[in-house]
């Protein structure tokens, strides 16, 4: 019985040590290399996907498939911005759909883009701001924002402030305030 005892005892023993020693052996030198391993699978299957996408670009079909889309990005951004030239004219197509609303002493005023942090920060577009006033009631208010509203070139009413009207209980007076983004002048 002591003969089986120490014959357990030292197979425990031998045991244990084997799992200490393959437990340091997996932390110490097998981790590392699996970690590494998987590492540089990832960046294997990254490149491979770059590799991948610059064979299907260089495809003729693929070539007019990608132009086609720039295109008509291009046009969904001219809903969004105007060019610079045009950029004075698209006043003038606000006073005229304030005139074609019949708004009463309609004003325009552009105001000098602010350099602040909150602006957008692109190289490609800024923001320019308008201000206008107008004296209206409330169906030729409500008829010239709907018109802003679906203006292309978007135009963004950022704020708005009706008061009442001394002289004309039916009419108020509106300030807006309005931005619209422009394609910047390419410089030199």
């Amino acid at each position: 019985m002591r003969a089986y005892r120490k014959y357990i005892l030292t197979m425990g023993l031998v045991w244990a040590v084997s799992l200490v020693i393959f437990v340091l052996v997996y932390f110490f030198a097998l981790a590392p290399q699996m970690k590494i391993k998987n590492q540089l699978l990832g960046e294997s299957a990254e490149k491979k996907q770059k590799y991948d996408a610059s064979l299907n670009a260089s495809k003729e079909d693929n070539k007019k498939k990608l132009t086609d889309e720039v295109s008509v990005l291009k046009i969904k951004l001219g809903d969004f911005a105007v060019d610079f030239e045009e950029s004075a004219n698209l006043t003038f197509d606000i006073s005229r759909t304030a005139a074609d609303k019949q708004v009463n002493s309609f004003t325009v005023k552009t105001t000098e883009p602010v350099k602040d942090s909150a602006q957008l920060a692109s190289k490609n577009l800024q923001e320019n701001r308008i201000e206008i006033g107008f004296i209206s009631n409330f169906k030729q208010f409500a008829a010239f924002l709907n018109a802003l509203e679906r203006h292309r070139p978007v135009v963004f009413v950022d704020k708005f402030k009706i008061s009442r009207n001394d002289r004309d209980e039916n009419a108020n007076a509106v300030d807006m305030s309005l931005s619209i983004f422009v394609r910047k002048r390419p410089e030199g």
